[in-house]
């Protein structure tokens, strides 16, 4: 192989080379826990759990109180409220209020998760009705959560 033919195979590989480590560097990596427990949740997580608390299970409707006229009192958002929804039978273990949960005061996140992806409640007990179980996956627990703790706190359960 003449020098000027070694020179470019050289240079095909360097550039290659580069390419595959520029490729590498642009990469997301993962978090692992630890630096997940430094960090700020990314504003996607806080909108996509903005999004699962209003749009998808509408969180509102209960933790929300209402004002004269039945309508959410949207300055108390998320700030706890009376249940206003009674159970067509008889209903043992139907909760009277619906907790605040702006700020996520009272909380850890891992009961926030207990809640959302498995229906047991900071007492260990299964959530009472009316609230659903959601079997959420994880990603969308801690979205919800993030969510929460981004609003303004409220400081009674």
């Amino acid at each position: 192989m003449n020098s000027n033919r070694r020179l470019a195979v050289c240079f095909t590989i360097l550039v290659a080379v580069a390419a595959g480590a520029a490729l590498l560097a642009s990469r997301p990596t993962s978090a692992g826990p630890a630096q997940k427990a430094v960090t700020a949740a990314p504003k996607g997580d806080v909108e996509r759990g903005r999004y699962i608390v209003e749009d998808v299970a509408m969180c509102e409707e209960c933790h929300t109180p209402r004002d004269a006229n039945g309508n959410l009192d949207e300055s108390r958002q998320l700030q706890g409220a009376p249940i206003w929804i009674e159970p067509v039978r008889q209903t043992t273990g139907w909760a009277n209020r619906a907790p605040g949960l702006a700020g996520f005061v009272g909380f850890t996140d891992v009961q926030g998760e207990d809640i959302l992806e498995r229906g047991i409640g900071p007492n260990g007990l299964p959530i009472q009705p009316p609230m659903h179980v959601y079997h959420m996956n994880q990603a969308d627990a801690q979205a919800v959560i993030a969510y929460l703790r981004s609003l303004p706190a409220v400081y009674s359960r």
